[in-house]
């Protein structure tokens, strides 16, 4: 095939003149960090998914390490999660003082397996951290029943989750919290950021003193005409806080999300049709319960009829001008938790299978359909090439 004159990317963020717009417009006014622009996203977003109240922050990490530190995890307590997910997941644990217990995953979708999870409480667990994964959703009928029958704490780690629906529920309210991204590969994105929700108002009342700082007023209040030179230090806190001008473009980028979820939608049909007969490949789909938010398009190599491996894939790939990504490396396999949790290839052996076959391919809505095209022709020539 003709290689393409330029790189295509793996994800780039989709703005226009209203994100730009919309941050000039902070900029001007003087006010840059966490303030009225703030709320009004955290309003917003509560809506969008369902929760009854939602803090903006500055990562998803914060929201994590915060929802952590609100339901009191700490040394001696267990928290079972999947190897198959990004380090901040189990950095989080790990910052609390717990002891994070790697469940395995469903080979098919990569997704925390209810009964290994099950099978994994012990007399020490005391919350459940399931991942949404390239925008499929975990059982959580089955995660939140375990919960309630053990009484641990479940909060969701929805980076990748946005808009995704679970038996017709948006992802934002299943557990006792929920954890959301906005880095710059997400679905909707600020650069840096990120949201907690939940319908526990004690619960976010608490999580946003511990977001600045453990004061009882925010400073955009200490600072407000209406405000007072007063304020409280009332528990050790974290720098956490959102600015005014990540949620300006958070709040541009929520305007426009429908037609970029449109967009997200169309082009994985356009890359499902493309490579429906070709033997060598297939996606990660989501059970007849989830509405993908369609995150990640996540291809699956049939490495039994091809000649190569996904590294050699990813390489030719690469000489072709598309760039991918692999989600992820299994937390289990890399140095530190060997040498913290003693972990070594072959623990998880669902997941590892899961892991040597996968490849992120590009899928943004900032690409066009002749970019869906060429990366599935590429994909139908390596799979004729390297078949076997």
């Amino acid at each position: 095939m003709k290689v393409r004159d330029d790189f295509l990317y793996y994800s780039r963020p989709c703005f226009d003149e209203s994100e730009i717009q919309a941050v000039t417009d902070v900029l001007r006014s003087g006010w840059w960090t966490k303030g009225k622009v703030t709320v009004a996203f955290e309003e917003a977003f509560a809506h969008l998914v369902g929760a009854k109240y939602a803090l903006a922050l500055n990562s998803c990490t914060a929201a994590l390490h915060l929802a952590m530190v609100v339901h009191g995890f700490g040394p001696g307590d267990e928290i079972l999660t999947t190897p198959m997910t990004f380090c901040s997941t189990v950095n989080t644990i790990l910052s609390c003082g717990a002891t994070p217990v790697f469940v395995d995953v469903d080979p098919e979708t990569g997704l925390i397996d209810p009964d290994a999870l099950e099978a994994a409480v012990t007399p020490r667990t005391k919350g459940i951290v399931p991942v949404h994964y390239a925008g499929l959703v975990c059982d959580m009928d089955r995660i939140n029943a375990l919960a309630e029958k053990h009484g641990l704490a479940v909060i969701e780690d929805a980076a990748h989750a946005l808009t995704a629906r679970y038996k017709g529920r948006t992802v934002g309210s299943f557990g006792n919290a929920t954890c959301f991204s906005f880095y710059v590969t997400k679905n909707i994105a600020t650069g840096e950021g990120g949201m907690l929700t939940s319908d526990d108002k004690d619960f976010i009342d608490r999580a946003r003193v511990l977001s600045l700082h453990g004061m009882s007023r925010d400073a955009w209040n200490r600072y407000g005409s209406k405000g007072s030179w007063q304020y409280a230090v009332e528990e050790l806190g974290y720098k956490y806080n959102i600015t005014d001008i990540a949620s300006a473009l958070g709040m541009a980028q929520l305007e426009k999300l429908d037609a970029m979820q449109s967009r997200r939608r169309e082009y994985a049909a356009l890359y499902d049709e493309l490579l429906a007969d070709c033997p060598a490949v297939s996606r990660v789909r989501p059970g007849a319960d989830v509405d993908s938010c369609e995150h990640l398009y996540v291809l699956k190599l049939n490495l039994q009829r091809l000649t190569i491996d996904r590294a050699a894939f990813i390489e030719e790939l690469t000489a072709l001008k598309i760039g991918t990504s692999v989600h992820f490396i299994p937390l289990h396999l890399q140095p530190l938790y060997q040498r913290v949790l003693g972990t070594k290839r072959g623990d998880y052996p669902n997941c590892e299978s899961f892991f040597d076959r996968i490849i992120s391919l590009p899928l943004y809505p900032s690409m066009t359909r002749e970019d869906v095209c060429y990366v599935a022709q590429a994909v139908r020539e390596l799979a004729a090439k390297f078949g076997k």
